[in-house]
């Protein structure tokens, strides 16, 4: 998908770039979660 393919859709679909964005952090947030705990279980 072009740069200006996604700028179009997102302009005319606004309520997308907060789903985006939600979806964007969640993930941010999960994957710091995952390195957190693997980093402090100890194992064989």
């Amino acid at each position: 998908m072009s740069e200006s393919t996604l700028r179009d859709y997102l302009a005319e679909n606004p309520r997308m770039t907060g789903v985006l964005f939600t979806m964007l952090l969640l993930l941010t947030q999960t994957a710091n979660a995952s390195a957190a705990w693997a980093s402090c279980t100890s194992g064989p």
